[in-house]
């Protein structure tokens, strides 16, 4: 009998270091990665490094095209790029012109941005006829489809002579522009947009 107690005293103490050990396994194993647990895969994108985001001499945009015609992928990627740009030169231009007037003693402040707003947009237009490609890619997908990539950039300088020659051709605005303070704030605000992205 007492052999019987002394076998089960040890199997309960064996069970119990048995049960610590494994627990303390289970503390040091490694977190199960996000892809073999959810199945889900890190895509990288390309042209993600710095030297294609917009900085203090340089806007630049990247898109993407997909098509079953290399073509038209090409087309659609350099809608998309000339789109991303168009939104960024207006925006930048918009903050400029917001600050420009609020330093300045414009006679009617509303009239000037709205104008110089549609000035905008036409020489933000004209500019994306005046840009750069900086890197393409292509990819033919599993299904037979092609994806092509774009990387496309406009100087900042070009963008600032632009507006100037359309504002010499407006009486009104250029009445009320300033050259070297419009550049100055246009300046710092590429400085910004460059700090943005960690240059």
């Amino acid at each position: 009998m007492k052999m019987i107690v002394q076998g089960l005293i040890r199997s309960a103490l064996l069970i119990g270091v048995l049960a610590l050990s494994l627990s303390s396994c289970k503390s040091k194993k490694v977190a199960t990665p996000i892809e073999k647990s959810t199945g889900a895969v890190e895509i990288t994108v390309p042209f993600s490094s710095k030297e294609y985001y917009s900085d203090k001499d340089n806007f630049r945009a990247k898109s993407s095209g997909n098509s079953v015609d290399l073509q038209t992928s090409k087309k659609i990627a350099m809608q998309n790029a000339k789109s991303e740009m168009a939104g960024l030169i207006q925006t930048t231009i918009k903050k400029v012109t917001d600050q420009y007037t609020q330093q300045r003693q414009i006679g009617n402040q509303q009239e000037f941005n709205n104008k110089f707003e549609e000035l905008a947009r036409e020489v933000t237009n004209q500019q994306l006829t005046d840009i750069a490609v900086i890197g393409e890619k292509l990819f033919k997908e599993p299904n037979g489809t092609y994806t092509y990539w774009i990387a496309i950039e406009a100087n900042k300088q070009v963008v600032l002579n632009g507006i100037e020659k359309s504002v010499s051709n407006q009486k009104k605005l250029e009445q009320d522009y300033d050259k070297k303070k419009f550049e100055e704030i246009f300046n710092a605000e590429m400085e910004k947009l460059s700090k943005e992205r960690g240059y």
